[in-house]
């Protein structure tokens, strides 16, 4: 029994709705920053490089603390048997063999160090990896946030475009009627080329911004990227508070992480230069062949004699210079984070005094402003230049605040690559 139509209608129907929906759920890569970071966690080669090389590291923990291989040895003696035979090579031939097994043992803790040494530059090895993640995503933020920056500014222009059209064909009205001088219509149309060139400039800037998104995120520099739907939302003032923000840096800031990891390793490589006063030795059992069987039994100690003074104090300073930088330049790089956090603190601070100021105050003033100028122009109780004055007082304060809006989305991405978390 064949099923009815109906049925095939919907089958059909299903087939066909289940992909769209399915990419209708699917966001296009752009929209927001979170998709952006996703992606190039996943694709960046620069960031798989470092965590190749950390892994590289941590690999080479084991192999520091372990044994060396020990060593076998064949001597053949007598090969001619005092001239009674021809050489022969051959165990039971000769004279006699000696088979000596030898292995290398360092003095006591040296090992241990070299193995602490290790992990501690597979912790620096980590942190650095973390801190090309951080740097890599401020990067990606930034340029997202440039971008979202000038797609909004070409909307803003288009609007002022579409405004300063209107305030054209009202002048055009009142040239035409007698009313006002062919210079205001004139003007107007200065005004949309103006406005019609910053169009171009925006377009141009944009598509530099996509093509180095594009290289940042891996990806051929004309692959599509979706418009910036929204910014982030900034952090409440609390999250933001000076001292706690410096102890997250001092905690979690991938690069300090990275210099404390050098530290510990050259304290470790300088215990262990201190070591290499002592000697180390080798140990071997050699068993001796006569003919058939085996005969005599040898055990054998070895030590190198360390008398090189001066070859091991030169040694021992570098250690302690090395020890020395890595502390400097751990300082050097908590002074320089420091340095950066409060800046950026200070500039998010302002820019979201400065949004609040163009949002609550310098745009309400400048509209009101403007519908007044604009009454008054076609009543004939204001000039033309006061007019366009107000329409570019509208234009600079939704500028104002689109500046302060992407500055203080900036200043949090620089905020976030010192503390090594999103906030």
């Amino acid at each position: 029994m064949k099923p009815p139509r109906l049925v095939h209608l919907l089958l059909i129907g299903c087939a066909v709705a289940l992909p769209a929906a399915a990419c209708a759920q699917e966001a296009p890569l752009g929209r927001d920053v979170e998709g952006l970071l996703a992606w190039a966690r996943a694709h960046s080669p620069e960031l798989a490089a470092m965590r190749h090389e950390a892994d590289a590291a941590a690999e080479r923990v084991v192999p520091a603390g372990a044994l060396p291989d020990p060593r076998f040895r064949t001597e053949l003696r007598d090969i001619t048997r005092m001239g009674e035979q021809s050489p022969a090579l051959l165990p039971a031939r000769t004279g006699s063999t000696r088979y000596l097994l030898m292995q290398d043992l360092p003095w006591a803790g040296k090992r241990d160090l070299k193995q602490a040494a290790a992990e501690q530059d597979a912790r620096s090895a980590s942190g650095r990896a973390d801190a090309t993640w951080a740097d890599l995503s401020a990067r990606i933020k930034i340029t997202w946030t440039q971008l979202h920056y000038v797609h909004q500014s070409t909307r803003l222009t288009r609007e002022l475009l579409d405004l300063g059209g209107r305030i054209g064909q009202i002048a055009q009205v009142r040239y035409a009627g007698g009313l006002a001088p062919q210079q205001d219509a004139i003007r107007a149309q200065v005004e949309l080329t103006g406005l019609q060139a910053d169009l171009v400039a925006l377009d141009n800037e944009g598509r530099q911004l996509q093509v180095r998104l594009n290289a940042l995120l891996a990806r051929p520099s004309a692959a599509p990227l979706a418009a910036a739907e929204r910014l982030r939302p900034l952090p409440v003032p609390a999250r933001l508070d000076p001292a706690a923000l410096e102890d997250r840096l001092r905690a979690r800031n991938p690069q300090l992480f990275a210099d404390e990891a050098r530290i510990a390793a050259a304290e470790r490589n300088q215990a262990l230069t201190l070591r290499n006063r002592y000697p180390d030795f080798t140990v071997g059992i050699s068993p001796i062949q006569y003919q058939n069987a085996v005969r005599e039994w040898e055990l054998m100690v070895e030590l190198n004699l360390p008398l090189q003074q001066a070859s091991r104090r030169a040694q021992e300073r570098e250690a302690d210079s090395l020890l020395a930088a890595a502390r400097a330049r751990r300082e050097a790089t908590a002074q320089q984070a420091l340095g950066e956090l409060g800046e950026a603190l200070s500039a998010l601070d302002a820019a979201r005094r400065t949004e609040a100021l163009a949002s609550q105050s310098l745009l309400p003033q400048a509209e009101l402003t403007f519908r007044a100028a604009l009454a008054g122009y076609e009543t004939g109780k204001v000039d033309f230049t006061t007019l366009l004055d107000a329409q570019r007082q509208i234009r600079l304060a939704r500028q104002n605040r689109l500046k302060a809006q992407t500055e203080a989305q900036l200043r949090l991405a620089d905020i976030e690559r010192l503390v090594g978390e999103d906030l």
